[in-house]
Parts: structure tokens; sequence; C-alpha cells
């Protein structure tokens, strides 16, 4: 087992949850800006460290981050080029993780390969996913019905990234808890780490995470694979609930994932916004949700679609008088020039 920088973390360990269209590289740089380093200026307006990165002062966390996921067959398809911009990260997000599902061991070797070459600290699988498209192809959450190629799918990430940490991110089960079996088949393959998400694919999001079964998933590595580390993820609502559901679960770590919206402060130790005037504190929200506008429109704007900054829109823009209106507006706009007008005018009402 390659433990890799796994190994080197405090516990308990505070990550970010891998996410389409929400954790990639524009949101990740700004999490990593007002999370990690305080809100310290580390870019230019290039994107480049201002200075090198360990003359930075670490603030908070989290203590790794992963990329969006991203499909194994398409890194090894002619759309690879546009697909590897999903892959695109910064030395500030360190440790990062990439993430890829797929169902071709093959390609998931090729594509792991590609992992390695870029630089990633270690390689995540996604076997949760319950998105239809992905599970068509036989990955994502499908892997919970198919242990025997979710294993040769871990042996080739193995394989293609050697020197890495493998790590899985995965269900209870698919359409009841299966821990007693579908754990075993990963822990066997000899993983750095495993999150599970406290549900199973049948339940989506719909019903509330159940940390008991991420206690049942720590005894049972404890008698297969005492040294995988096991995450525990589904309604971690920030890091102070992090802390308690992984003391209460004896979970190693704990992943958060849509606490993060309209939040880059997040994994901060510093509660300073909290006990800042109202005035002020909706100044700093509107005044990072432009930053990460205007960071989307030039690393991404002309790959994605701006509608995908919209949901980010509903997370920032609420909780005050005035913040609907606000909200209508921007969920009406185009463009940063657009946006950017649409804040500057709101800001000068509050003067």
């Amino acid at each position: 087992m390659v433990k890799g920088f796994w190994e080197k973390l405090k516990k308990p360990i505070i990550v970010l949850a891998p996410m389409a269209d929400v954790t990639d590289a524009a949101f990740r740089r700004l999490i990593a800006k007002y999370s990690k380093y305080g809100g310290e200026n580390i870019f230019d307006t290039q994107g480049r460290f201002t200075r090198p990165i360990f003359s930075f002062q670490k603030l908070g966390g989290p203590d790794v981050m992963w990329t969006e996921f991203v499909s194994a067959d398409g890194l090894c398809s002619a759309g690879r080029e546009v697909l590897k911009r999903d892959l695109e990260y910064t030395e500030a997000e360190r440790p990062i993780v990439a993430q890829l599902f797929g169902a071709h061991p093959d390609k998931m070797l090729e594509a792991a390969k590609l992992v390695k070459k870029l630089g990633f600290d270690g390689l995540d699988i996604n076997m949760g996913c319950p998105d239809k498209k992905v599970e068509k192809q036989g990955a994502g959450a499908a892997h919970i019905k198919n242990p025997k190629l979710a294993q040769e799918i871990i042996l080739a990430a193995k394989e293609g990234a050697e020197g890495l940490p493998i790590s899985v991110k995965t269900r209870i089960g698919y359409n009841k808890n299966e821990l007693q079996t579908w754990l075993p088949a990963l822990l066997e393959e000899g993983l750095a780490a495993v999150t599970i998400h406290a549900r199973t694919r049948k339940e989506m999001s719909k019903v509330p995470a159940r940390w008991e079964h991420v206690s049942e998933a720590i005894a049972i590595r404890n008698s297969i694979s005492p040294e995988t580390l096991i995450l525990g993820n589904g309604d971690v609502l920030d890091v102070a609930d992090a802390h308690k559901k992984i003391a209460e679960s004896g979970a190693d770590g704990a992943m958060l994932g849509r606490a993060i919206f309209g939040n880059p402060f997040l994994f901060a130790h510093s509660r300073e916004l909290e006990n800042k005037p109202e005035k002020e504190k909706i100044f700093q929200r509107l005044t990072v949700m432009l930053e990460h506008t205007k960071l989307f429109e030039e690393l991404l704007g002309d790959i994605k679609n701006f509608a995908i900054m919209k949901k980010h829109y509903k997370a920032y823009v609420h909780g005050w008088d005035g913040a609907k209106e606000l909200r209508i507006q921007l969920m009406e706009s185009e463009g940063y020039e657009e946006v950017h007008e649409i804040v500057d005018r709101y800001l000068k009402t509050l003067i």
C-alpha cells in the first residue's frame, strides 16, 4: 500500500469534496486563498504566485483538495485536451487529488499515467456517483454492483499512477446497506483511503446521512486493512460539525461538500467574517463573488457555460433584506461585466 501524503496528515483530517461544476479550477483557487491563506493576495493578475508558495503562512484548510471528477475514457479520447482543463491546479491547493471515473481498466491505466505526469499528489476513483449517464458506462455507483470490476479498476489505477496513493469515494450500498460485502472488496486492494458517503445510491441525498454506517465501516476496516483511512461524508454543516461527527463515528476524517457553496471561507480557522457588521459582511461576500465570477470567466469561460456560476449566486446572495431582488438580477446576467455593474449599483445603495 502506498500511503503518500496521507500518512503525513494530522488527524482529524478535514477535506474538500469533489463536486462536478462546483469545485472547478476557479473555485478551488478561491477556496485556497480565503480558507488556507486567510484572504492574502497569493496570486497576481495572471494567476501566478506573487512570491514563492512556501513564504505564505497557512492559516486554515482544507487538508486535502479534490478536482471535479473526470472521465478516464475521455482522457484517452480526442477530447483529451479539453478535459485536461478540469485537471488544472495551483501549488496553493496541495495536497491535491485528481478524481477519475471509468469502467475500462485499460483506459483507467492510461488516465492514471496522465495524473501522475501532471504532478498530482494522489488519485481517487469515484465509485459512488448516481448520475445515470455515468452509471450507464458501468462507472460511479454502478461499481457497487460489480465488485470484481471495481477491483480491476483499482489495480489499473495503481499500475498507471505507480507511486501515488490510490483512494476511493463510494456509498454504503446501492439499494440497501451493503458495507459488509462491498467495503471488503475495496479494502482488499490496499487503498490509502476510502470516503464513505453515508447513504445508498437509491437514497441519493434525499434522506439524512446515517453516520452510524461510517462507524460500521471503521469496524470492517480494522479487521481487513487497519492502515486504510476512513473518511465520512454527508450532511456535514461546517468544520465544527465535521469534528463532532468524526468524534462520534471514530472516522479518521470528514469530507465537506455542499457547505462550501457561497462560502470559500469555510475551512478558515478564523471566524472574523461572522463578527463583522451586516453591511461589511454583505460587501465582502459580494466582492468575493465578483472575484469568483472573474476567475471563472478567465479560466473556464471558453469551455464552460456561464450558467454554472448561477448556482453559486444563489448561495452567495441570501440572508439579508434586499438579497432576493439582487439575486433575481444576477440570475439574468450573462457575464462578468454585467455582474460587476449589477453589484456595483447594489453596493452604492448600502453606503
